[in-house]
């Protein structure tokens, strides 16, 4: 019998289209998108289903969104009978994780992404942040080019993806100095990425304090399941470890790697991506071929 964890995805994961076939042929997934439209008060699904791609886009929509398919697609495959032995959500996914293992409820979730999309939005100014993605090259050295280039302005290493795939944030000039310093240092691919805001860096301090505080007037359950957790990697079994992991989160790296190592040196040997696209799966082959890589589309129309 295979170990199975599911790992769901975060922001960047979106498309126009998404859950409607979902939608048209599964009931669950209709209440299940339906209530979003109705928690949240827009017409979520709409959007989800037909764009525009810039409305979409937005992070006070897309994380909402995000959230509601990749729940839908979590109760489709429980009621086929697929279920986890441990899960991880890579940034934003790690509140499609706390809903897969009972920590908190699905109205409650949506207006939590809804209001941590705000807080992230009002913490920086359009224009004023940037992040960048670094491809081939080793942790060392982007640290230490962060660490070069941050005197006057903010430029931190915040995901570390795979092997050689780790992503900067910070202050926009620092992060463009860094981006040049990466070039010249012969780094073979540097590529600055189409967001405003920079997450999981020191400017989200702000969002974070304020976060705790919404966070401390919601009702969060001990998780069914084993849950890994962005910021250090590590299996978090209490509500409180898992409400102060949500608030460092904002402001500190996305160790995925190191999450998935985590969840392979405990036995688990298949991960299953649920949400839309294949962003986390693509991760996967990159950090362990040995694995299985598995989409919630394939095993439920398999």
């Amino acid at each position: 019998m295979p170990k199975t964890a599911f790992i769901f995805p975060g922001q960047g994961s979106q498309s126009v289209g998404m859950g409607k076939d979902l939608y048209e042929t599964h009931p669950t997934a209709r209440q299940i998108l339906d209530q979003a439209d109705e928690v949240l008060g827009i017409n979520l699904t709409q959007l989800c289903f037909s764009g525009p791609r810039e409305e979409l886009d937005l992070t006070i929509n897309t994380q909402p969104a995000i959230l509601a398919v990749s729940y839908a697609l979590f109760k489709l495959l429980n009621e086929k009978g697929i279920v986890p032995l441990m899960v991880a959500g890579h940034s934003l996914g790690e509140y499609s994780a706390l809903l897969s293992v009972g920590s908190i409820a699905y109205p409650e979730a949506l207006k939590l992404v809804r209001r941590r999309a705000e807080l992230m939005q009002e913490a920086c100014a359009p224009g004023v942040g940037a992040m960048a993605a670094l491809v081939g090259v080793e942790r060392t050295t982007v640290v230490e080019i962060c660490q070069n280039c941050s005197s006057a302005e903010v430029v931190e290493a915040v995901n570390f993806n795979c092997p050689g795939q780790i992503v900067i944030a910070g202050h926009k000039e620092a992060v463009q100095k860094a981006m040049d310093m990466a070039k010249a240092k012969g780094v073979k691919l540097v590529t600055m990425l189409p967001v405003s805001i920079p997450s999981h860096c020191s400017l989200m301090q702000e969002a974070g304090g304020k976060l705790k505080a919404y966070l401390e007037t919601l009702n969060f359950r001990q998780p069914r399941i084993p849950l890994v957790t962005n910021v250090n990697a590590q299996v978090a079994t209490k509500v409180e470890d898992l409400q102060d992991a949500l608030v460092k989160q904002l402001s500190s790296p996305v160790y995925w790697e190191d999450s998935i190592q985590t969840m392979i040196k405990l036995g688990i040997d298949t991960f299953v991506e649920v949400g839309p696209g294949t962003v986390l799966s693509k991760l996967l082959k990159r950090i362990d071929r040995q694995v299985t890589a598995e989409t919630a589309g394939d095993l439920l129309a398999g």
